[in-house]
């Protein structure tokens, strides 16, 4: 039937062509996705959250002082007695007779198979910080990504601990207010008195 090949390529082209141009533009749509933007993230991510450390621990009468920032700014979070005892074994890598809080979680995370990514410091409100524990889980079914809602207290434990990143969202760290010369003063005096300490002579026996 000649008269109706033209037709029928019309109709053919009508639904081949918007299919054929979905096609192309999903293709684009991945290898800029896949290229530009991967390449992309890591600038984008440092505008967001920055790398912290713990520089510095201070006892105070109603718990610990620990000193968070870079080498540009340094915050301070308060911490109760327990934790801070644990941030100070963590920094200086000592062995416990027995696990205490913060281990057991840790070994609990292991028998899981989840691995902790890194901490986010990610809000602060009236004097209070907030912080997540991005978990990994792989098995049989496949990765997925825990977030977790956490004391930064406990955070900071377990970043040490497992030796993974420390970070804080960006808006949070430029609404501290900066605590590097009280965090100077505080290790002048504690290097002193350590000092003092060991120039001491030794008690008679």
């Amino acid at each position: 039937f000649p008269p109706y090949k033209g037709v029928v390529s019309i109709v053919l082209a009508w639904f081949i062509s918007p299919i054929l141009t979905a096609a192309c533009s999903a293709l684009m749509f991945l290898a800029i996705r896949h290229g530009v933007l991967r390449r992309s993230r890591a600038p984008l991510l440092s505008l967001l959250v920055l790398p912290v450390a713990v520089k510095g621990l201070m006892p105070t009468p109603n718990g610990c002082a620990v000193f968070l920032g870079d080498d540009n700014k340094t915050f301070v979070i308060y911490v109760d007695h327990s934790v801070g005892n644990a941030i100070q074994m963590s920094l200086k890598g000592e062995k416990k007779e027995r696990p205490l809080t913060h281990d057991l979680i840790g070994s609990i995370l292991l028998g899981l198979g989840a691995h902790l990514e890194h901490i986010l410091i990610n809000d602060a409100r009236e004097g209070t910080f907030f912080a997540r524990i991005l978990l990994r889980m792989e098995n049989e079914l496949g990765r997925k990504i825990i977030e977790i809602d956490a004391r930064p207290s406990d955070s900071i434990v377990l970043a040490l601990q497992h030796k993974r990143p420390l970070y804080v969202a960006r808006a949070v760290f430029d609404g501290v207010e900066d605590m590097s010369e009280v965090l100077e003063r505080v290790l002048k005096q504690q290097a002193d008195e350590t000092d003092e300490s060991s120039e001491s002579p030794d008690e008679d026996k």
